[in-house]
Order: structure tokens, then sequence, then C-alpha cells
């Protein structure tokens, strides 16, 4: 296990997990809507030279994908072009899935992994505060790589 800090130390994890990884490869991102879209557009800016077709699933339904492109003067975002998230190389779980409130049941994840990911795809999960394990998900999610952070706020 390794341990990093700040932003920068969750960005260059990614990016390492995904050393291996051919350019140009298919990333398709799973996520909640709303709270995990800037987490898959951040971790989206550190690969961004790799030539990855990056893709965002919102609640982990591969029927409402959206392309994650470059934009000038604002970085990666989530378009509202369609995109094919199917066929992908990494499928990248956001921890948001795991939350009662924003996410959606274990079990969709583990359908759209199969169907997206065609057995043969690696899983990487980024999540905060041990959501994966609290929520009883890395037993049940094949995780190839299981990225944790935690974070601190203070307000002055």
């Amino acid at each position: 296990m390794e341990k990093r800090t700040g932003i920068s130390g969750l960005t260059g994890l990614f990016r390492e997990s995904l050393a291996q990884v051919p350019d140009g490869a298919r990333v398709s991102f799973a996520g909640s809507v709303a709270v995990c879209t800037p987490f898959a557009e951040l971790l989206s800016y550190a690969v961004k030279d790799r030539g990855f077709r990056l893709v965002f699933m919102p609640k982990a339904d591969p029927s409402k994908s959206r392309l994650i492109r470059w934009v000038d003067d604002i970085g990666c975002t989530v378009t509202d072009e369609r995109a094919d998230a199917g066929k992908a190389e990494v499928i990248v779980i956001l921890g948001g899935l795991a939350m009662p409130k924003f996410g959606c049941s274990v079990e969709t994840v583990q359908a759209m992994i199969r169907e997206v990911g065609e057995g043969g795809a690696k899983v990487v999960g980024v999540g905060f505060m041990d959501i994966f394990s609290k929520s009883g998900w890395t037993n049940r999610v094949p995780f190839d790589v299981l990225i944790n952070a935690t974070m601190e706020v203070e307000a002055q």
C-alpha cells in the first residue's frame, strides 16, 4: 500500500494505475450524477496526454454515457455528446455509486462491468473515506486497483 497526500497524490496514483494500459484505450467512468462528475473530469485531466477515449456513465448506465473531452480554457469536461461505453479496457468505479443517497446497487455495477468490460476490463475504484469498504463492495466488485482518499475540511 502506498500513501500520498493532496490532489496531486490522488491524480498521480490514478495515472500510475493506468500506466500499462495502451494509449488510445477506452476508459469508461461510472459515477453518481453531479457528485462524481467533477472527479471523473479531474481524473481525466491526469491522463489527458494518453489519447484515451474517455466516457462518463451516470449511475453506471451505459445507455446514458457521455463523452469526456478537453475544452480549451476549461479543461476536461463531460459533454452532452452521447458516447459508447462498451468494450472498455478500463472501467473506473467512482465512490458516489456506493453511497445510498446518490448511487445505485452493487448488482447494477456488477452487470455494467460485465456489459461494458466484456469480462476483460481493468476495474479501478476511486472513492473517499473508505466508502467501498463501508458499503461492502470490496468483496463484490472485482477491483484490480482500489484508490481510497480521505479528506479533512476546516473553515476559518
